[in-house]
């Protein structure tokens, strides 16, 4: 297996044959502005691939005022290969990369209070796989009116830092993101 960058047509095809039919369309990122996000040094989607057939993937988002963090914004394995351990795996091959050099944070939705049980049941169960590969929680943020769990890998020093960079690779002018979120 290896895990590297995809080129402009491994992305393109990705996206259409994987990324649009597992993440809800409110979710997902236009694939114009995932291609900008490339092509400005700000956005890298690895694929994790046994010779030419794609298993999983990761896509990262980083600032350049803030080398050194990077937001996990979507990891997936492919349909037919999924609950095998391939997440994990390509979980701890992030881990790997970034060891001493930083920190990935991702993101999960929290479980609902008084919300849908099945629902709720997934959320715990994303928020556990983070956990169970070594991701920690770090705080609770709001991101298009959902609260979602933020959890990190790797070394992010302070928390304030961490939360800063967070944001900063989010970009201004996004009023629907907010971290950390209070207890209320």
């Amino acid at each position: 297996m290896e895990f590297r960058p995809m080129n402009r047509q491994e992305v393109c095809g990705w996206y259409g044959r994987e990324f649009t039919k597992t993440f809800p369309p409110n979710e997902q990122k236009p694939l114009a502005f995932i291609l900008e996000l490339i092509a400005r040094g700000r956005y890298t989607l690895l694929g994790l691939y046994d010779g030419p057939s794609l298993l999983g993937y990761a896509s990262l988002q980083t600032h350049p005022d803030y080398p050194g963090y990077v937001l996990l914004d979507y990891l997936g394995v492919t349909a037919a290969r999924r609950s095998g351990g391939l997440g994990g795996h390509i979980l701890s091959l992030l881990a790997e990369q970034y060891r001493g050099k930083g920190c990935v944070v991702a993101e999960a939705e929290c479980p609902v209070p008084g919300g849908d049980a099945a629902e709720n049941d997934l959320r715990a169960r994303r928020i556990g796989f983070y956990r169970r590969n070594g991701l920690r929680p770090v705080y609770e943020m709001g991101a298009c009116g959902i609260r979602c769990q933020a959890l990190a890998l790797g070394d992010f020093g302070d928390l304030d830092a961490l939360a800063e960079a967070h944001r900063a690779i989010y970009g201004p002018g996004r009023p629907d993101i907010t971290l950390p979120l209070g207890p209320d």
